[in-house]
């Protein structure tokens, strides 16, 4: 949808500090000093960061993007109204982290304002927000208590899924949907046995059902293993075991659907080494069929195009954490001349700098 360029015909922010930044356009831009919205969380008694728009749409997606120049994550709830003193909430992630970009789906409603509570931040006691955008879309999204049920797998680079632990010579290599070029070398993940895990987290809090991995198969050896889940990574849920199982190449898992916001796997034993190894994860498994829902006409619908002349979406991915040592798929701690290749060998950098 073309806006009209009258002050009174465009959105605007009428509550939070460094307004300007959140409409501007530009999701790439952006930095520890500017490029974004904010508002302080505590003290702020649910003003947070308030858009007007031009006039009342129907809409029924927000996309927003959060700051993520670091690996901080972000609780929020987003309201909205037509005249700016009754609200209804229309997305409730106040008990998930969610990090970079959110795609919320919610059913329709009449809007002319939007208001974005931020509720933690895992750095400091501050919101910030870069990007939202505000649609109308035909496409069918089954909710789940408010929570998107995806019928194509979230966890990849695209849906600004990132490994948040795991060791890999690729950044985020597990998930850029590379299944075929893996080697002794390079193309997986890895983690120490007994040491650590490899963990996932999703922009924000899905609810699934499946999830497929591919362990590494270039030989014979099997591992064993067993995966957790979590929205908020302290309380984690167990969805496989296959701890007493030798499992090779890939793997289907099926469990009753929960709200998914990380995914753990933590190796338990690999015929060959003291590694495990895994090239491609996935959430959810399976892709389901989608279908097209009518929209009302007695409003102006929101397009495909942004009411808040924002046009792109940026995928932005931040380093993934490592341990002090990678090892490649043949090493094994009992050979002690053989040592992991040179390029192989990953500083840990624990320390990040901090958004004011």
């Amino acid at each position: 949808m073309k806006m009209l360029q009258q002050p009174d015909l465009v959105p605007k922010v009428i509550r939070g500090e460094m307004k300007a930044a959140l409409l501007d356009g530009d999701s790439q831009n952006y930095d520890l000093d500017r490029g974004f919205t904010r508002h302080p969380i505590d003290d702020n008694y649910g003003q947070g960061i308030v858009i007007k728009l031009a006039r009342p749409y129907i809409i029924n997606m927000i996309k927003l993007l959060l700051w993520d120049r670091d690996m901080r994550s972000y609780s929020y709830y987003i309201e909205v109204s037509m005249d700016d003193n009754d609200y209804e909430k229309i997305i409730d992630h106040t008990k998930f982290l969610c990090r970079s970009w959110q795609t919320l789906n919610f059913p329709s409603k009449v809007v002319r304002f939007i208001r974005i509570v931020g509720t933690h931040n895992t750095v400091n006691r501050v919101f910030h927000c870069v990007t939202v955008e505000c649609y109308f879309t035909n496409k069918m999204v089954q909710l789940d208590k408010g929570l998107m049920v995806p019928t194509e797998n979230v966890a990849t680079i695209n849906a600004s899924a990132c490994v948040i632990e795991g060791v890999s010579r690729s950044r985020n290599a597990l998930i850029n949907g590379d299944t075929r070029h893996y080697d002794w070398d390079s193309g997986y993940t890895c983690h120490q046995l007994g040491s650590g895990a490899i963990i996932v987290q999703l922009a924000q809090p899905y609810v699934v059902d499946s999830m497929r991995l591919l362990l590494w198969d270039c030989d014979d050896r099997s591992y064993s293993y067993y995966i957790e889940v979590s929205a908020d990574q302290r309380s984690w849920h167990m969805v496989a075991d296959k701890r007493n199982e030798r499992c090779k190449s890939w793997q289907l898992v099926r469990f009753e659907k929960r709200a998914v916001a990380f995914v753990k796997i933590v190796g338990t034993h690999n015929t060959a080494n003291e590694v495990f190894h895994c090239v491609h994860f996935e959430c959810p498994a399976e892709i389901l069929g989608t279908g097209e829902v009518a929209h009302p006409s007695s409003l102006p619908i929101a397009s495909s195009s942004n009411i808040s002349l924002n046009s792109g979406v940026s995928n932005t991915t931040q380093p993934t954490p490592s341990s002090d040592q990678y090892a490649s798929a043949d090493y094994s701690p009992q050979d002690d001349t053989q040592d992991a290749p040179e390029a192989d060998q990953i500083e840990t950098n624990s320390t990040s700098e901090s958004e004011d």
